[in-house]
Formats: structure tokens, sequence, C-alpha cells
């Protein structure tokens, strides 16, 4: 298929909003002929404002949307023709053609361009020919196309060139006269810088500031030639000029345009803004502007090109605006962009400069014109022009506006019934769209509470739409609801709330992004702190936008709340408040700016600096006004389609399709087919036929004809000639063999159809290049692990629910060990595999991927020094590590049924079960296979028999310690000196008061206390009873006989609170008397000093 070439007409209706929209300085759209071009970019400020120049025989007052003609001589006849900047060709129809030249026209030659019009319906053309064409000055042969029907005639883009018509230059020119004055000074409107001729700029400084001198930033090797070619040509220009030992040196910040040239900024915010003192010019007030503008029926606008560097700066602000380079250091002879003070020194040589001038107002880099005439106005520009150009000052064409009936400025429009307040302030809060779901209402209620000091009827007009947020409540959305909701907006856009903006007032832009929409609110502080509003903006994303991360939305919004409401905000202080914090330390304007960004974050950090604005932060619940507009935003689309209009759609359209009549035309061509069909016709002959025929010989009565087709059946047979084309036809849509060969089958045939069809599909590169990956291997078996720990398999899993595990498999025992990483670094690897070392020993292989943390030399070297083999898997072949990345998965779908716990709690649950579950592999669980044992779990408590051998073994076990140890035993009342742990002597007296268990008694001591001792904690008191040490049975704990009274009355026994437990199982030293009895031998040992401690004394 031939490349395509398609032209479409833009801008030909006021209501192509976001394709066409109007831009900065340019008046609105009922006036002027905007198209703009969107170059592949993820945000609107790369956009270029194109205007069309030539406005041909316009009448004045006529909006732009309305057709524009020109008279062209053609041949010697005069002809009327549209000027279509959507058309490539000029053309006429063939009526018009007759009526030009009845007798005596040009030849019509064949012509072979096909048109279609908007609805893709080809356009019949008669032919071409060429005319002499006669505009203004210039005389030509051109080629003219003719086309069937009665159609406009169209003046096309191919013409434009040889004819002077221009794509770019000044906006709307509607008289001979404005065209003279731009002609007259033409010189204004050159490419390349202007240089003002007055006196050099000055910079007061701060002599408490020391000059700062930075060093230079590093830049990428990329930009370097860039930037160092970009420097040259400053350097030539004479805007830069090198120095050696700079006063001050500021670090420039390189720019990354679309067409691929560095723009070069000086980040100035760092040094000479903080010894630069407040510029003391007072940028002019709106009323004073407007009342300027007030009588004019006619306007014009002006901009400036560059506007700061076309003004040059003494020796000493040169210096202070040093910009220090990889390439060395250089002075700025014009003033930069960034300069704090660069607005108001601006504009009070933009009033000095044309102040006298009536109706002339200039407005930092614009000059506004107004007049009550087109004479008029036309004076009053060539008046400004005369003056730029005795300047020295050049004007940027492009941006220049003529002659138009109206202009918009600071929210007003001034056209000839006076001074009209625009609705674009408001636009946001008439096209909010109606609120969804309780959390869009909850927005749009936020935003009246916001203002609800300016609304006095809040309560009664938004009472239905707070009755929808009640608790009990379901969304229906009623006309109640709509009537409320459109009262409340317009309470909201009515003057009880909105003020006048005011030069002397505190200024805000508040600004926010949801997920999908940005909103902005620029207000003035009134009295009591309060924030009154002065316009509202607010605008859906379009869908890059959207895939955004957040920081990058809510600098959108702040950007594109500064882009609109520029007018208000430039060259004053203002504050911009935000929600999102991290944003402080990105836009901080006090600061240098940051080194490590986006480019699409650095382009608007240097936008920003051109302001004078203090970043503040505030929670979300306090920026409920600009939090609402966002939720609620404009409905903003990508783009619109063009409206219907007399456009033609000019492509190069590939051949038509093949029809039956040359199917018939090239079967009569045929060597084989025309004799096929002959014997179809006539009767298959007798004799042998030659290969060729065979297929059609086996076929012979399935075969037909008609109207000089072959046809098998149903089927077309398709000759030699045509096979190619219907094959192009059968793969437009880039099918598969199998597909494509079902389609043929279901209209043509011709021999080895289905060996040509895998032919073309075979060749077809997009479908060879996009193709499925051909059948999987077989995998290939690890070799088998003899013994644990041999071979090990390691991975990453995560991030997962927030957390990173590095998982290690045994080959053998498919023992799994999965660890918490805080990141995924070779580092964590080896800090995991050295404790895992130190408890199983080293393995034999070790087998990962191809990830950083297993390749880097660091890793490498741990291997080594511990002779490990480490193996690596294919690259992009997940399954060669097949163990380790089937436990990944095993332990993510694990981990997300186990809901309970911290993520401890619920990692040792599944390692555990994991640890205990037979392998279907191994038939055997991983701990038996690993340490040779099972591991003890809560079901080993479910057996009885497992319960019984316990109680067994305890009972054996403390029957052969009674029979191989001495068991001394007291009864109650006996005397006895028990272990004392506190201050005092080390033994004291006291009684034994009961038995606690077998070797454990509670003893009553002299002072009252009961407490709990060991028996190898007590001593006997010379004159009490010892019990003999006997095997009888003593029940419970060996105990019997009746209880000796007590040394003491019963009643002084403390309550039983009072009872301090000593731990059981200290020892106590016993020796054998010559009697053979065992008495306790207490351990002496010298008494220490014990002191209070220190901190109970503070």
């Amino acid at each position: 298929m031939q490349a395509r070439r398609q032209i479409q007409r833009v801008c030909r209706q006021v209501d192509n909003s976001q394709r066409h929209k109007q831009a900065r300085g340019t008046p609105s759209g009922d006036a002027t002929h905007i198209v703009k071009i969107q170059n592949d970019t993820t945000e609107k400020e790369a956009e270029t404002d194109i205007y069309v120049s030539e406005i041909i025989n316009s009448v004045e007052n006529e909006p732009m949307h309305k057709k524009k003609f020109t008279d062209v001589i053609l041949q010697g006849s005069k002809c009327t023709m549209e000027v279509d900047t959507g058309c490539v060709y000029s053309l006429i129809s063939e009526e018009t053609f007759h009526a030009l030249w009845p007798t005596n026209g040009p030849p019509i030659l064949p012509c072979e361009v096909r048109l279609v019009d908007y609805n893709k319906k080809p356009v019949d053309v008669v032919g071409a020919c060429f005319v002499k064409v006669h505009y203004r000055k210039d005389r030509g042969k051109r080629r003219l196309i003719i086309t069937k029907g009665h159609r406009a005639s169209l003046l096309g883009v191919e013409w434009f060139e040889p004819l002077g018509i221009q794509l770019t230059g000044v906006n709307y020119a509607t008289t001979d006269s404005l065209q003279s004055v731009l002609k007259d000074f033409s010189s204004v409107f050159e490419e390349g810088l202007g240089k003002f001729k007055g006196s050099p700029i000055s910079f007061l400084l701060d002599p408490k500031v020391a000059p700062i001198r930075m060093k230079p930033r590093p830049v990428p090797f990329a930009l370097r030639p860039k930037i160092d070619a970009e420097i040259d040509r400053l350097v030539q220009q004479g805007a830069l000029i090198p120095v050696t030992r700079p006063t001050w040196a500021t670090p420039i910040v390189p720019v990354l345009k679309p067409n691929g040239e560095v723009r070069i900024c000086a980040d100035y915010k760092c040094t000479i803004n903080k010894a630069l003192q407040e510029h003391p010019y007072q940028i002019p007030a709106v009323n004073q502007i407007l009342s300027t503008l007030a009588k004019g029926k006619l306007f014009a606008k002006l901009d400036l090109a560059q506007a700061y560097q076309q003004l040059p700066v003494d020796d000493a602000a040169a210096d202070a605006q040093t910009i220090i380079t990889q390439k060395g250091a250089f002075k700025a002879t014009r003033l930069q962009f960034g300069v704090c003070i660069a607005p108001g020194v601006f504009q009070k040589l933009m009033d000095d400069l044309l102040s006298s001038l009536p109706g002339v107002v200039p407005y930092f880099d614009d000059v506004l014109i107004g007049a009550d005439s087109m004479e008029s106005l036309t004076e009053r520009v060539r008046a400004v022009l005369q003056r730029f150009a005795d300047a020295g000052l050049k004007l940027k064409k492009e941006k220049c506006v003529l002659g138009v009936p109206s202009v918009d400025f600071l929210g007003y429009k001034v056209d000839a019934n006076g001074i009209h307040p625009t609705n674009a302030k408001v636009k946001a809060i008439h096209e909010a769209p109606v609120p969804k779901n309780k959390q869009e209402l909850q927005a749009f209620l936020g935003l009246l509470n916001f203002y609800h000091s300016f609304l006095k009827d809040k309560a009664t007009v938004a009472e239905p739409l707070h009755r929808l947020l009640d608790k009990n409540s379901t969304w229906k959305w009623s006309a109640l609801h709509e009537q409320s909701f459109k009262d409340a907006k317009r309470l909201l856009s009515s003057d009880s709330v909105l003020v006048h903006y005011d030069l002397h007032k505190p200024l805000n832009l508040t600004c926010d992004a949801s997920p999908y929409g940005i909103g902005a609110v620029l207000s003035h502080t009134v009295s009591g702190g309060r924030e009154a509003p002065i316009a509202f903006y607010s605008r859906t994303m379009s869908t890059t936008e959207r895939n955004y991360a957040q920081i990058d939305k809510e600098a959108l919004a702040i950007v594109a709340g500064v882009k609109k409401f520029h007018e208000y905000l430039y060259g004053r202080s203002f504050a911009i408040i935000t929600d999102h914090k991290p944003l402080l330390g990105l836009f901080k304007n006090n600061g240098p700016t940051a080194q490590i960004l986006s480019p699409r974050m650095l382009r608007w950090c240097l936008l920003l600096n051109a302001y004078d604005y203090e970043l503040q932060y505030r929670p979300g619940k306090e920026i409920s006004n600009a939090d609402a507009l966002s939720r609620l935003p404009v409905n903003t689309p990508d783009f619109q389609v063009p409206a219907l209009s007399e456009v033609l759609m000019l492509e190069s359209l590939p051949s038509p399709p093949l029809q039956a009549s040359d199917i018939a035309r090239m079967t009569a061509t045929d060597p084989v087919l025309s004799r096929v069909l002959n014997w179809v016709w006539r009767g298959w002959p007798k004799i042998s036929l030659k290969e060729e025929f065979t297929p059609f010989e086996k076929r012979q009565h399935e075969l037909s004809a008609y109207k000089g087709c072959l046809l098998w059946g149903n089927r077309v047979v398709i000759p030699k000639a045509g096979q190619n084309h219907v094959l192009k036809a059968l793969h437009e849509s880039h099918p598969g063999i199998v597909n494509m060969k079902a389609l043929a089958r279901s209209y043509v045939w011709w021999p080895k159809m289905d060996e040509c069809i895998e032919n073309c599909v075979k060749s077809c590169v997009p479908c060879q290049t996009n193709r499925h990956a051909p059948a999987k291997a077989w995998v290939h078996p690890w070799e088998v692990t003899r013994s644990p720990l041999s071979r090990l398999h390691i991975d990453f899993a995560g991030p997962f629910q927030g957390q990173t595990f590095f998982l290690v498999v045994d080959s053998f025992s498919k023992w799994l060990e999965v660890v918490p990483v805080a990141s995924a670094t070779t580092h964590a690897v080896i800090q995991v595999l050295r404790k895992l070392f130190a408890t199983h020993g080293l393995p034999d292989t070790i087998v990962s991927d191809n990830g950083a943390q297993f390749t880097s030399s660091d890793f490498r070297a741990f291997m080594e020094s511990n002779l490990i083999r480490h193996v690596t898997t294919a690259p992009f072949h997940p399954s060669s590590n097949g163990q380790a990345e089937r436990m990944v998965q095993t332990t993510k779908d694990a981990l997300k049924r186990i809901i309970d716990g911290d993520w401890n709690y619920r990692l040792a649950k599944f390692l555990l079960q994991q640890h205990i579950t037979p392998s279907a592999s191994t038939g055997c669980s991983p701990a038996e296979l690993l340490m040779n044992r099972r591991l003890k779990t809560c079901l080993d408590r479910l057996h009885p028999d497992l319960a019984s051998d316990v109680q067994n073994k305890q009972e054996d076990k403390f029957h052969k310690n009674a029979q191989t140890s001495i068991v001394r035993m007291f009864e109650a009342g006996n005397s006895v000196y028990a272990r004392n742990y506190a201050l005092g002597p080390k033994w004291i007296p006291a009684v034994i008061v009961e038995a606690t268990g077998p070797v454990s008694y509670k003893v009553k001591t002299a002072d009252g206390r009961v407490i709990r001792r060991h028996v190898d904690q007590l001593r006997s008191r010379l004159g009490d009873n010892v019990c003999p040490n006997t095997e009888g049975n003593h029940g419970q704990f060996g105990l019997q006989g009746d209880l000796t009274p007590l040394a003491f009355p019963e009643e002084e026994i403390p309550a039983a609170e009072q009872t301090v437990d000593v731990p059981e199982g200290l020892p106590a030293d016993t020796e054998t008397n010559p009697q053979g009895e065992v008495i306790s031998v207490p351990m002496e040992r010298p008494r220490r000093v014990i002191q209070r401690p220190r901190h109970l004394e503070q």
C-alpha cells in the first residue's frame, strides 16, 4: 500500500476549542484564525502557535469562522477562490472551467490524483490543466485540477509559496493601509535579536550581600556538544562575553527543546536575586488600562520577541549576570530571564517609550492599541512601530494581532460596546459537571462551605444536596437536586462572591489535582483573613497526563493555574497554595534548582522562575475550593474532530480492488486459464494434457464459466496476473496462515493456492516480527542431588504488599527459607546467606537468575571466597530456575490467604506448614529429609499413643529420680531454717505451714510472712522432728501423719497476698554426718555493702 498523505482543514469553526485554543496574547476566537500544532509531547507547553497571515479582501468585523476569498487571474480570466489551508491542491469544478473559458480554454490532461471528501467518498476528477496565474506581482504557470459537479474553487497550499501566501506572520490584516504599515516597518519583524538603543540597564545590589560564585553543575555528556554550540552562537551574537575571573558566577540549567536544541537558562535565584533590591516601579492598574481602551472600536495587540534580552545592561550588571559552565564563565550583556527585577525594569522602559501615545497601553511584553476607526488604528500602529524601530526593538510577527473588533484583558472584554466581564473567570463553575456519587457531591459542597461567609442563602439553596449525604440516604439524583445544584453554582458565580482584581491586595493561587482533573482558584485575601475569589479554572487531564505520578499531577495543577492567570500574576508577588508537601522542596523560590529532575519538572521549574511567588502548604481539608474544582473539572477532550464543511480530504489512495471485469480481462489473456475457459465452453479434449492443466482436468466437472470468469463451484479462479493482488487483499488485516486459508477458500481458488498463502504469511515482515514465540522446548531437568543443601536455588519475591522477600530452596529436601529484606541488593543477599551457612553449612552450588544482585562483583567474590559454584540461568527464561520461581508463586499465594497477624506471624505460620508437609516429588517432608526427623507440631498431640507415651516417660523419670536421690521431707509444724534472699542473715528461722508439692513448702517466718521454699532451701532446726526417708505411700505429695502445732499463734499468719514466692531449684549444699544422716550445710560468703541506687534518690 502506498504511503497516504492526509490533509485536514483546521480552525474552520470557532468551537474547535482544544486543537485551536486561543494563545496567550491573542484576542477572542471570533476575530482570529489560529492553527495550533501539537507536538508529540506530554504537556501543552510544547505547542506552537501558527497564524494564517493572508486574509484577503476580508470585511471589517467579519468573524473568522467565515470563509475567506481572494481574486486570482487565471489564464486572463478573473476567478474568485477560497483560501483553503486544508487543501493541498488548487481546484475548480468543471462548471467553473467552462464558465471561465467557454472557448479556447487550456487543454485538460489526464490526472492520477485521487480525491476523497471528509466522508471518504471519492470525488470524480476530470483532469488537470496548467494555467497562467497572475496574483499581485507573481506570474507563472501553475497546475489546476478540474473536478466534476458544482464545487467551490479552492486555492490550495500548493500555490501558497509561489504566490507569497505564508502560514506564519501577522495574524489578521484587514486593509491595504495596515498592509502598507507592516511593509514600511518590515525591519521591526525581521528575525534576530533586537537591541535597545537607549541607556543600558543598571542593577542596584545590596552591598551587605557578598558576591556568590558557584561551581558549574555537571551536565549529561550527550548535551555538552549542544550546550557548547549554543554558547558559541550567543557569543557570536554578542549576548555572552567570556571572562576569566568573574565576581559572580551562576550555574546554568540546560533545557532540551522539542526540536533537539538546547536553551540555556541561569539559576539566578541562588545568586544575584538575593542581592537585588526590589524595583520600585508600579505596574499599571487594571482600571487605568481599561479606561485607555474603553472608547475603542478596533484593536491591535503587539508582542515583543525575546523581550528582556533586547535590553543591554551595563558592565556591572553584566558581571552580576555571569554564568558558569563547563566551558568557562561568560558575562551576559543583555537582561536575562530569571532576574527578579526584570519585569519591573521592562515595564518602566515600555511606559517611558509609549506613554505619550494616545490609545496605547504597554503591559510587559504586550502592547495594546485601541482606536475608533481603521484610519486611527493604522496611524497609532504606525506610531508604535516607528518608536520600536527608532529604539531598535523587534516584534514577534506570529504573535501580533491587528484590526480586531475586541480584545480580552485580565478577565474583561473590551469592544465597541464598552467593557464587559468575561465568562472565562467562572467557566469552571458554570460548566462543572453534575456529581455522580457522594464523594463528588461532598467535594462540591466543600467549595460552597469554603466561601460560606459570602453566601447568604447557602443553607437554604444547598439543603437538598446535604440531604443526599445523610448516612441512611441512598444516591438518587432528582430534578430537585439538579435545581439546587444549578442554584448553588449561580451563587458561587454571583457578584456577592467574586471580587475584582486589585493590584494592592494580597494575591493567592490555590491549586489541587485529582486522579482525573486539575483545579485552580485565584483569590484576594480580604479583611478577617478570608479569601475572596477572583476567577476559577479547571479542566480534565489528557490521557497522557492521567498516567503522571501524583507529584507531577500536583505540579501540573500549579503550572496550568499560573499559565491560565499569567496576566494577573506576572510582575507581582503572590502565594501558591498546595496540599502536596513534597513540592515545597522542588519549587522553592529562594534556593537553587534541584540538579536531578525529570525534563518535564525541570521545564516547569524554569517557567515558575519568571514569577515572584511563595509556595505554601495547607492540608487538603483547608483547600476544599481547589479540591472541588479538580474533582468536578470542565470536560476538556484531548482533541475535537473539525465540524463538517466544504473541505476536501486529499490522499494518495492505493490501487482499487479487483472487480469481476478485471478478472475476466486477465483470464482472457492468461495462457492457461484462457484455454481452460474455452474447454469449459466447448468441451475438454480427449488427448493427454500438459502438467499445468492437470489441476483443472481433475475438476473439469466442477468448473463453470460466467461473464468471462472461470468458477470452481462458487469460488472464482484467479489468473496468474491477479494472484498477488488477491493475496494482498486477503492479508490486509494480517491474519495467520489458517485464517487466511479459510478466508480464501470462501471466495477464490487457483492451483497451489495454499502454498502461496503460506509463503505470503511467512514473508510478511510485520507478521513475523509480531508473532507468538515458538512452542516451548522440553524443560531439561537439573542433576539429581544426593544430599541436603548440595544445591540451593535463590530468588527475590516482590515487592509484594509492600514487602520484598529473599527465597532460598534446597533442591534435595525442598526446604524453603523466606527472609524479609529491606531492599533487593547484593548486601542483603550476602547477609541472609551468611546466617543460613552458619546454621546448615556451605552448599556446593547456588542457582540464580541474572539479576544485578547476583551478577555483581561483590556476590562473585562472596561465592569464590566460600568455594561455591554459582550457576545463572538463561536471560529472560525464568523457568530455568523453576524451583525458586515456583516457590515465589507458592509464597505469594499463601501470604495472600493468611490474613491474620503481622508479617512475622504470617511468614512463620506458612514456613512451618511448608517444612512439615510431604513434597509431591520426594514423598517426605522437607524437615525429614534435611534434619532426619519430624518437627513436632500441635497436630502430634491429637494421637492418643503419643500422649500416653509422654505421660509414662515423665512418671518413669520421677520414680527413677526418687530412687537414686535422697529426699528430705518435712511436716506441717516442723521448725526449719529457710533461705533468706532479702536483707539480713542468710538463714532465718521459720515453721512449715503446708506442703505445696513433692519438694516445695510454704513456711511462716518470725515476722509473720508466709513464703514458699524448695526443699533445698530449707534446713532442719535442732529439737524438731525430721521425717525419715521412707519409700512408703505419702499421699499426693508423699506426706502423712498429724501436723505439729505451729510455734506462733495461727491467727498471726498474714494474708495470702503477703506471701513471697522464691524460685524453686536453687541449690543447697548437703553432707552426711557420722550417723549417716544427710544434713544441709549453709554456704557462707563475705557480706557485701548494699547501697541505695542513685536513681531512687533522684
